[in-house]
C-alpha cells in the first residue's frame, strides 16, 4: 500500500531506503531543536526577548512535524521543513526594533508579522505566482541556484568544523590548529563518508555522522545524559501573537521583509533538491504549486504555535543524496521531530554539535556542484548572471540575497544586449521589485 501511495517503483526507491534517507536528512538538521531556542530566547547582546526557550523547544519540533508530514502525504516530496536558520535571527532583530518602537509585547507581535506574512505566502502560492517565477527561470539560472546552495553548505559545514575561522583582514581564513577537537571530528567523519561513497556503501553519509559522533564522544566533546527528556514550559507562546499591533504601518517593512525572504529562500531550496535529485521534467517541476502551498502553511501553524518563519530545508539534500525520492522521507522526519520531545537528550548529542554533522554538508555540497556542468557558460546572457548567483549565495551568506543577485542581473543583461525578448515578462517585474526593494527597504533595515 505504501509502495502504491508514494510511487517507489516510479522513483526507483523502497521502502527501507526512503526511512534510511529521513533518518539522514534528520540527523543533519537536527540542530535547530536545540539553536531555535537559544536564537529566539535572547537578543544580540544576550538580553532576554520575552520567549520561553522551552515553549520554542516545543514550538519548532510541532511546526517541523506538521510541516514535513504534510509535505510528504500532501506535496510526495522528500523535503523536510522547520524553523528557518537566518528567518530567526532576523526575527530577534525585530523584537530588538519593535522594543526600540515602545512596543512592550515585541515579541508576541514578532509573532504576528510572521503569521500575516506566511498568510500572504499562502495566497501567493494559492495563486500560482510563486510556481511562475520557478518556471520563468532558465535552465542556466536553476542549475546555478543548486550549484550555489552546494557552495553555501559547504561553507557552513567548514564553518561548523572550525575549519575555516574569522580572520581579520580576509574575513575567513584556515584554521591552522588541526588537532582542535572539531576538526579531529569533521575529519573522522568526513574520511569515513568518501571511503565508503567510493566503495558504493549504501548510507555512507550516515555511516559518516555515525563515525564522528563516536570520536566526539571519545574526544569528550558530547555527552550521554540518557534517553527521557520533555521541555518544562513555564510561559507558553502558542496563541500569544499580537495581530492588531502587526498590522499597523510601522510594521509593514518588517512584513514585506519576512516575505521575501521565505519566497526566495523556498524557491533556492526547491530548486537546489529537485536537480539534484533529478526531479525536473521539461524544465518544469512537477506538483511544485503542492510544496510552495505546504511551506507557506507550515509559516502559518509554526506562528500560531510559537517560533519564527517555517521553510523547507536545504539538508534535505542529504536525504536525497541518500537515495530519498518520495514523501516517505519527509514523513520519517517529521516523525522523528515528534520522537525528539521525548528523547532530546540523544538528539542533543548529535544536533548539540555541529561538526559531527559537518562531513554530511560538506558531502552533499560535493554532490550538488555537479550542476555546474548543466550550465551555458559559453552564452555570457546565461552564464554571467548565473556566476553572481553563484558566488553570491555563499559570499552573502542567505540564499534569499545570492538569489537577488541572479535576478536583478539576468533580465538587465539581456535587454542590454539585445536579448530581452527571451526574457519572460515576469522577470522584468521581479528584477524591479526587488531593486525597489533593495533600495527602499532593506537600506533602512538592514
Amino acid at each position: 500500500m505504501l509502495s502504491q501511495f508514494f510511487k517507489f517503483q516510479d522513483h526507483q526507491t523502497h521502502f527501507r531506503q526512503e526511512v534510511l534517507a529521513g533518518l539522514t536528512t534528520f540527523l543533519t538538521m537536527a540542530y535547530i531543536i536545540f539553536v531555535q531556542p537559544a536564537v529566539l530566547s535572547k537578543d544580540f547582546l544576550g538580553q532576554a526577548t520575552g520567549i520561553d526557550p522551552q515553549a520554542v523547544l516545543l514550538a519548532t519540533c510541532l511546526a517541523a512535524a506538521f510541516g514535513s508530514i504534510v509535505m510528504g502525504l500532501y506535496a510526495n516530496y522528500p523535503i523536510a521543513l522547520a524553523p528557518g536558520m537566518g528567518e530567526n535571527f532576523f526575527f530577534v532583530s525585530t523584537v530588538v526594533a519593535l522594543t526600540g518602537l515602545g512596543m512592550a509585547n515585541a515579541w508576541q507581535v514578532a509573532l504576528g508579522i510572521v503569521f500575516i506574512s506566511g498568510c500572504l505566502f499562502f495566497f501567493l502560492s494559492v495563486l500560482r505566482l510563486r510556481e511562475m517565477i520557478i518556471n520563468a527561470l532558465s535552465p542556466s539560472l536553476r542549475n546555478a541556484i543548486a550549484v550555489g546552495i552546494g557552495l553555501f553548505i559547504t561553507f557552513i559545514g567548514f564553518q561548523n568544523a572550525q575549519i575555516i575561522i574569522a580572520k581579520p583582514g580576509t574575513m575567513v581564513g584556515l584554521n591552522t590548529h588541526f588537532t582542535t577537537p572539531a576538526i579531529v571530528v569533521f575529519t573522522a567523519g568526513m574520511i569515513a563518508t568518501a571511503v565508503l561513497q567510493i566503495r558504493k556503501v549504501r548510507g555512507a553519509i550516515l555511516w559518516g555522522i555515525g563515525t564522528s559522533s563516536v570520536v566526539a564522544l571519545c574526544l569528550g566533546q558530547v555527552q550521554y545524559n540518557g534517553f527521557w527528556g520533555l521541555p518544562q514550559i513555564t510561559t507558553p507562546a502558542a496563541f500569544r501573537m499580537d495581530l492588531i499591533a502587526a498590522l499597523s504601518l510601522k510594521c509593514l517593512p518588517f512584513i514585506f521583509v519576512f516575505l521575501f525572504m521565505d519566497v526566495f529562500d523556498t524557491i533556492g531550496t526547491l530548486m537546489g533538491v529537485a536537480e539534484t535529485a533529478g526531479f525536473v521534467k521539461d524544465n518544469t517541476i512537477p506538483r511544485v504549486n503542492k510544496v510552495l502551498i505546504v511551506d507557506s502553511a507550515a509559516t502559518v501553524v509554526g506562528a500560531c504555535l510559537g517560533t519564527s518563519t517555517v521553510t523547507s530545508y536545504i539538508e534535505s539534500a542529504a536525504g536525497v543524496a541518500y537515495g530519498g525520492r518520495t514523501g516517505l522521507t519527509s514523513i520519517v522526519v517529521g516523525v522523528l521531530f515528534l520522537v525528539a520531545l521525548f528523547f532530546s537528550p540523544v538528539i542533543g548529542m548529535i544536533g548539540h554539535y555541529p561538526p559531527i554533522t559537518a562531513c554530511a554538508l560538506v558531502v552533499v555540497g560535493l554532490m550538488m556542484m555537479t550542476n555546474i556542468t548543466k550550465i551555458d557558460w559559453k552564452d555570457h546572457s546565461e552564464s554571467v548572471p548565473s556566476f553572481l548567483m553563484i558566488v553570491g549565495i555563499p559570499f552573502c551568506y542567505s540564499i534569499a540575497d545570492g538569489l537577488a543577485l541572479g535576478f536583478i542581473s539576468y533580465p538587465i543583461i539581456n535587454f542590454l544586449s539585445g536579448r530581452g525578448s527571451k526574457v519572460s515578462a515576469l522577470m522584468y517585474i521581479m528584477a524591479a521589485t526587488l531593486l525597489l526593494y533593495f533600495i527602499f527597504v532593506r537600506t533602512h533595515i538592514g
